[in-house]
């Protein structure tokens, strides 16, 4: 298979690449690859722009099983990979046992937190120096809401992250692509996606603020579009409340206020 890609979808990964630095003469990509849309369109994508690019960068594609079932088909993730000339390491890793053990915390940020770490080791066990993850734009908006929503934190994944410790830097190429751009990806990319086998697919956190940013677009469609820009604003123009004060700090406002009191009983 000789991957193409319309002007406008290359234009766009491209961008990504050159504004946040994510790939340069020389490095060593390799791509999650969970055989869903997302991550079987970037490796497609990664190496149509591999014979395009003006300078060049080694490409591969690692696959874990999360052995959530027992026919994973393996084989169709091979066979994506021979047709485009790209190596796939693929791991079975029993994910199932240890994140459905019994506990009532949200199975959801285990999983991506041992998916991430087996990831990471077979990257830098192999030589490679980029992980490409196929997060797109809807997934950097959902996490801002996610952890706003069910966390009470602000903040979402950025393009680029350094890993300290194994010096990897994790790169989303596809961060200025909207989910449904990539479904539209279909007319020349024919990938029939591989099930996720989760047992809680299309019922998870993500899916509810997905519904939800759904929702409130059909009654205001600037909804998402003011979201995605929240996630660019500058530091002078957030406004946000300042920082809890402690009960010492408390104490020490009563004093200034209120200097005859006895603050031992506060």
């Amino acid at each position: 298979m000789q991957p193409q890609l319309p002007l406008s979808i290359g234009r766009t990964i491209w961008r990504a690449l050159m504004e946040f630095s994510m790939l340069g003469p020389g490095d060593r990509c390799l791509v999650g690859l969970s055989g869903g849309k997302d991550s079987a369109f970037l490796l497609y994508a990664l190496a149509a722009l591999r014979h395009t690019a003006p300078f060049p960068f080694d490409l591969a594609a690692v696959t874990i099983d999360p052995m959530y079932a027992d026919n994973f088909p393996a084989h169709r993730l091979q066979e994506l990979c021979d047709s485009l000339g790209v190596p796939l390491f693929l791991e079975r890793i029993n994910l199932a046992a240890a994140v459905f053990a019994p506990s009532r915390q949200n199975p959801c940020p285990r999983c991506a937190y041992l998916r991430r770490g087996a990831l990471n080791r077979i990257a830098k066990r192999e030589g490679y120096n980029r992980l490409a993850l196929a997060h797109h734009h809807d997934d950097a908006v959902e996490t801002l809401l996610m952890s706003i929503l069910y966390s009470g934190q602000i903040k979402t994944f950025t393009p680029v992250t350094r890993q300290d410790r194994s010096g990897l830097l994790v790169i989303r190429p596809l961060i200025y692509l909207r989910e449904d751009e990539i479904r539209a990806t279909r007319s020349f990319f024919d990938w029939e996606p591989v099930p996720s086998g989760c047992p809680i697919d299309g019922k998870s956190t993500r899916q509810r603020v997905k519904e939800l940013l759904r929702d409130l677009g059909k009654e205001n469609p600037s909804i998402y579009s003011n979201v995605s820009a929240a996630m660019r604003l500058p530091l002078s123009a957030i406004e946000l409340w300042p920082p809890e004060l402690s009960r010492e700090e408390m104490r020490a406002k009563y004093r200034q206020v209120l200097p005859k009191m006895n603050w031992q009983d506060i």
